[in-house]
């Protein structure tokens, strides 16, 4: 019988070029092992594999040939399936249609199951970890079709650590990153100075930061990957001085300032910061999750802004995944990338009912119409500057982009968002039981005098441990009271 992922291969052969399936025909197929977990494959025989990783795939039944590749790398004593359950990204494969690729490494590597952004013989080009990974996108190239211009790298802690390293020796293969609770490319170069960089990086120049990226590579002078970062403001795994340091390493590769070009309020307490281009497009995002402890932001539910499953190091606060994506461009019909026309400027919500909001924003040079997005999701195509989006709920809260689009039929880049309110209805409460341990890793919480007290409120909880256990109600958001006696969400 044929295993699942080779029937996908064999379907999605049908529309490459001849020669390509002529080499692929030519080699030995590669093993494929039993699933991991429902839908998540792995894939043996990628590589020569250097940095003795395993790979795992997801790849759903309705993407096509041409598609973006994410690859996704744990953290520390994680593995690719609790990746694949927690993180989200899924969801988004399933919806905008792209393959995901999980790398584990495991204990053999290191005793953490760490991936080793810290051990230059794992973490630069051609080398270890870094060479395997890369490796595996070949694979997919190959074997899924992957397009080579949407190739995109995130991480979390560790493995943000060498999704920067990657995009610092492979800007040739990955269009852009996202450093969740990370490290800057090339903080440390043993495994002794990695404590050092995750309490407090080098106190380096962003120009200094930029070299490290710029001899990854020597001789590279673009395009370079755009780069989101996610922190947690109370991570004390790696301090929020990463993120700063992250930004200024990857704004000053790009020749831009440290100053953003846009802010804006995000769900979860989170706080966007942009820095555009040249051509005013964003090149590198950061998001600021106040309260958030060491992990990735999640956010579950069935909504479209919503992804992942809360567990150890994936903290219910924001959907990361899914701000991602829409920086990458994932939620687009085609690649737009570099070739497509540049984002519509001057979006803006110009009136809001109950029921529906309009819309305007600057003409595009070039554009034959424009593509409109909510939540992430093509609501439209319209050859006008501005367009009135019915049919929404009262009180809700949604997110617009615009792109321009060719006459042949190319999708541009994504402006930046806009959001508004529609009036009327009440936001429902959301509640949470969980230790005070929990509570404050996961930033419904802090800590004073050896005692927990709730965000908002500031009711004391009781002693800051694993062993007290409180139910909290949320509304309005990062505002939390004490719910024990029962919580109607």
């Amino acid at each position: 019988m044929c295993p699942p992922i080779l029937r996908r291969l064999f379907r999605r052969l049908a529309p490459l070029a001849a020669g390509l399936l002529a080499l692929l025909v030519a080699q030995p197929a590669p093993a494929v092992a039993a699933p991991a977990a429902a839908g998540l494959v792995q894939v043996t025989g990628f590589g020569s594999n250097p940095g003795n990783l395993q790979m795992f795939a997801y790849t759903p039944d309705n993407v096509a040939a041409g598609a973006p590749l994410v690859v996704a790398l744990h953290g520390c004593t994680q593995s690719a399936n609790a990746y694949y359950s927690s993180s989200g990204w899924p969801k988004y494969a399933d919806l905008w249609g792209f393959d995901v690729v999980f790398p584990q490494t495991t204990s053999a590597n290191n005793a953490l199951s760490c991936f080793g952004w810290f051990d230059q013989a794992e973490s630069t080009r051609g080398r270890g970890e870094a060479a395997s990974v890369v490796q595996m996108v070949e694979y997919a190239k190959q074997t899924y079709g992957s397009d080579g211009r949407r190739v995109y790298v995130t991480g979390l802690s560790a493995g943000g650590g060498m999704t920067a390293d990657l995009l610092a020796a492979y800007p040739d293969v990955f269009a852009g990153g996202s450093v969740a609770s990370g490290l800057p490319a090339q903080c440390a170069t043993s495994q002794a100075a990695a404590s050092g960089c995750q309490t407090g990086p080098q106190k380096l120049s962003p120009a200094q930061w930029g070299d490290k990226v710029r001899a990854s590579y020597p001789g590279w002078t673009g395009p370079w990957p755009r780069v989101a970062i996610w922190q947690g403001t109370s991570d004390y795994t790696v301090y929020p001085a990463n993120a700063t340091a992250l930004r200024d390493q990857w704004t000053d590769v790009w020749g831009i300032g440290q100053t953003p070009s846009s802010t804006q309020s995000l769900p979860g307490s989170t706080t966007r910061s942009v820095y555009t281009d040249a051509a005013g497009r964003p090149a590198v995002e950061t998001f600021s999750v106040a309260g958030m402890g060491h992990g990735l932001p999640v956010s579950p539910g069935s909504g479209t802004e919503q992804c992942g499953a809360a567990a150890a190091y994936f903290l219910n606060t924001i959907c990361s995944a899914y701000h991602t994506g829409l920086f990458w461009g994932l939620d687009q019909d085609g690649p737009g990338g570099e070739q497509g026309l540049p984002a519509p400027a001057g979006l803006k919500v110009t009136e809001v009912t109950g029921s529906g909001a309009s819309l305007a924003w600057n003409a595009v040079g070039g554009a034959a119409s424009y593509a409109v997005y909510r939540d992430g999701a093509k609501v439209a195509t319209t050859a006008s500057t501005s367009f009135a989006d019915t049919g929404l709920a009262p009180g809700a809260t949604y997110r617009w982009t615009v792109a321009a689009v060719s006459s042949s039929g190319t999708v541009g880049a994504t402006s930046s968002p806009v959001t508004a309110t529609t009036p009327g209805g009440t936001a429902p409460a959301r509640c949470f039981t969980a230790s005070n341990y929990a509570h404050v890793t996961a930033g419904r919480a802090h800590t004073s005098g050896g005692h927990a007290y709730a965000n908002g409120s500031g009711q004391d909880m009781g002693l800051y441990n694993v062993f007290v256990t409180h139910t909290l109600r949320e509304s309005p958001a990062g505002h939390f009271v004490i719910a024990d006696s029962g919580c109607q969400a």
